[in-house]
């Protein structure tokens, strides 16, 4: 594996505070006036959950962003996404994204957590919201990676089981156009983690077609966002044949999906295509991108939000940091793999 920086958690702790992780960023300064996101507090209990040994300033943080995610979470397993920083709900409580990615976070910490009492309290706040369902694609694929989690390590676990076959049996599978395999119209959000998901649901459900069929969805996705040699991810308005590329503006987290989605297959298959595919996404963030321009902010650790034709964003938000962080963490873990 390529040598990569090492992900560094300043601006992340910079981003946090008593509450929560705010969301947005003047440049590297937080954007108090816009408060919070449990979307993107549950990606950090999944970077923070990845991280090995972390130092006990990473560990409050872990303890602040499980406190806000089951402050989030309703009695009946839904979750409110927005609180102002007024500490007011801006929203009411639902199965959408937001519950997916909590889904996700929550089986990370139980996996992974080494403190007892966070792997247990996020096990409870998991349990209830797995007797929820979502209509939503990426909402059930995120919630997907988190019952993985969960069977890794309670592989009995009844109620994680269920959500992944419930998951595995709505998920979208290679159409039969070959110009097209996408099962959705266009690409849009996040895209890898549905062909992710077929490959966690073959891996835990034993199913060897359904996996197969997430590996040739992915390997469709990294052909089709691989431009030169480089990796062009789909922009914030989708994209889909015969419209040009590359296509602006880019955001991190469809890289840092690819990498995620890449180090799973890699898992699985143990094929040097899917080293190559993290790889990819990773030098995506050093600079080998589109318009040649590091999507890193050295000094600070934190990721910028977004690709334009001229050149990166300035600003430093909550999401586009933690994309970078998960990124590099995932780079390290196959490097140390191999």
């Amino acid at each position: 594996m390529m040598a990569s920086p090492a992900p560094v958690f300043d601006h992340l702790r910079r981003l946090s505070d008593d509450t929560g992780l705010l969301e947005h960023a003047r440049g590297s300064v937080p954007r108090r006036e816009h408060g919070y996101c449990l979307d993107d507090v549950a990606r950090g209990l999944v970077v923070l959950g990845r991280e090995p040994d972390p130092p006990p300033e990473l560990g409050r943080l872990t303890e602040r962003y499980l406190a806000f995610t089951a402050q989030a979470q309703s009695g009946t397993g839904a979750f409110r996404n927005r609180l102002g920083y007024d500490r007011r709900w801006q929203d009411a409580p639902r199965t959408g994204v937001c519950w997916g990615r909590a889904l996700w976070g929550l089986g990370t910490v139980a996996a992974r957590s080494e403190a007892g009492w966070l792997r247990e309290d996020a096990l409870a706040c998991f349990e209830l919201a797995a007797g929820q369902r979502s209509a939503e694609p990426r909402a059930r694929a995120f919630a997907a990676l988190g019952a993985a989690e969960i069977l890794d390590r309670y592989p009995n676990h009844e109620g994680a089981r269920g959500l992944l076959e419930s998951v595995a049996q709505a998920a979208g599978r290679p159409s039969e156009d070959p110009e097209w395999l996408w099962p959705e119209h266009r690409l849009g959000y996040a895209n890898a983690v549905l062909a992710e998901v077929l490959i966690v649901a073959g891996r835990y459900l034993h199913d060897d077609a359904l996996a197969a069929d997430g590996l040739r969805l992915l390997e469709w996705l990294l052909r089709t966002e691989t431009l030169q040699g480089h990796l062009s991810p789909t922009s914030t308005e989708g994209w889909r044949t015969p419209q040009p590329r590359p296509a602006f503006d880019q955001r991190p987290i469809e890289a840092a999906a690819l990498v995620d989605a890449c180090c799973r297959a890699w898992a699985v298959t143990g094929d040097r295509f899917w080293a190559a595919g993290v790889r990819r996404g990773v030098v995506w963030f050093t600079g080998d991108n589109d318009a040649g321009v590091p999507m890193i902010h050295y000094g600070t650790g934190g990721g910028f939000d977004g690709l334009g034709r001229t050149g990166a964003s300035a600003d430093q938000g909550a999401e586009a940091t933690l994309a970078v962080l998960s990124a590099l963490q995932q780079a390290r873990a196959l490097r140390d793999d191999r």
